[in-house]
């Protein structure tokens, strides 16, 4: 038994030792234009599935993959950060993405061979070596979900139904831009807004009708020093987003501040408040918002976030329940960003409970500004 292993030992240290000199030599071609030996394709192949099955099993728990608004967020995602090399129903890949080594999957043939946590996992933490990058923003491991949720349904799809995902059904309502007389290196600023435009809408309400409505945040009337800062935040990497981070990276400060003067000048109409809401939950939350909760430590949220606020300050009357909710639960666990007025706000909502969080949500979801009141009591 001993000769065996004594046998086998030094049978798998010569492999290893010609492994090494054989790569040691450059023999074996890294060139982008030639294919792998098929062993070694096959090789790398079932590497990479068995470290994906085997580290997604460890994921938690997805969220409500069903959600239209959480699919709706990945579908703007997959255009500009996946189509590019993964194509989509509507257009084929880059033709620069076709020839890379290894190939990025044509995934609306592809995306099914994948479980949820799998496509979470991968999109979250990217594959080495295979020109896949990881999530923009680490901190952010809630987004990739939305990445998983669009995938999960992207076989099979119309192009159709990719462009209303993608793009949106909004379509411009005139000039009303802000933007028109600014003009980029590269091309109109224009453009910039109609690439905002695909999640936001032109006029700032948000990710269209129907379930999917609360998809992305309400920028329609938000306060233009507000969102200018907030823009810039995303753009020096002080507010966290895989999402937000790269689009507002590539943009000059005139440009910024052209969005967020566009945005603040918008009206759009105020969907409809919460029909379900539990009057226990909504008389809480006005009483959080008005008077904060003394013996938690809670702050009143008017102090900041009131008629009289500061203009860095967003409103939050008539902002989307599940938005509202789900940036309270980022500042709890630190996961929002690092910039001045967040460290306040992650002060301000530490001992917030769940049921809290769910009452200010609901509150701020069915609460309309002064004057928009006003107005809707004298028609």
């Amino acid at each position: 038994m001993r000769r065996v292993l004594t046998i086998i030992g030094l049978v798998l240290g010569a492999q290893a030792v010609g492994g090494f000199l054989f790569a040691w030599s450059g023999l074996y071609s890294i060139a982008a234009s030639k294919e792998h030996w098929p062993p070694v394709h096959w090789f790398f192949s079932m590497a990479m599935r068995s470290s994906i099955e085997t580290h997604a099993a460890f994921v938690s728990d997805p969220p409500d993959l069903d959600d239209p608004a959480l699919i709706r967020r990945g579908a703007g995602h997959y255009e500009d950060g996946c189509a590019p090399c993964h194509g989509a129903p509507d257009v084929g890949r880059n033709p620069i993405s076709r020839h890379m080594l290894p190939t990025p999957p044509f995934l609306p043939g592809h995306a099914g061979d994948w479980t949820d946590k799998q496509l979470y996992w991968i999109t979250y933490n990217g594959i080495k070596y295979a020109g896949m990058p990881a999530w923009p923003a680490q901190a952010r491991d809630d987004e990739p979900w939305a990445v998983a949720a669009f995938l999960r349904r992207l076989d099979g799809m119309s192009a159709e139904e990719y462009r209303r995902l993608a793009f949106g059904e909004t379509q411009p309502d005139g000039d009303r831009s802000a933007l028109s007389d600014l003009v980029m290196l590269d091309g109109p600023a224009r453009e910039v807004l109609d690439n905002c435009a695909r999640c936001h809408g032109y006029d700032g309400a948000g990710g269209g009708p129907g379930d999917s409505a609360a998809a992305f945040p309400r920028l329609s009337g938000q306060n233009a020093a507000y969102l200018f800062h907030a823009l810039k935040a995303y753009a020096e990497g002080g507010r966290h987003s895989g999402i937000m981070q790269p689009v507002a990276a590539g943009l000059d400060e005139s440009i910024l501040r052209g969005l967020a003067d566009h945005y603040a000048g918008q009206t759009a109409p105020y969907p409809p408040p919460p029909a379900d809401a539990d009057p226990a939950l909504l008389e809480l939350g006005a009483r959080l918002a008005e008077s904060g909760d003394r013996d938690t430590g809670v702050p009143a949220c008017s102090g900041c976030h009131g008629a009289d606020r500061d203009p860095r300050y967003p409103r939050l009357d008539g902002q989307h329940a599940s938005y509202i909710a789900d940036q309270l639960r980022l500042w709890q666990r630190d996961a929002h960003g690092d910039t001045p007025l967040s460290r306040i706000m992650g002060a301000a909502v530490r001992n917030l409970t769940e049921e809290q969080i769910r009452a200010l949500s609901l509150h701020y979801a069915q609460s309309r500004p002064r004057e928009t009141a006003r107005e809707d009591g004298q028609r």
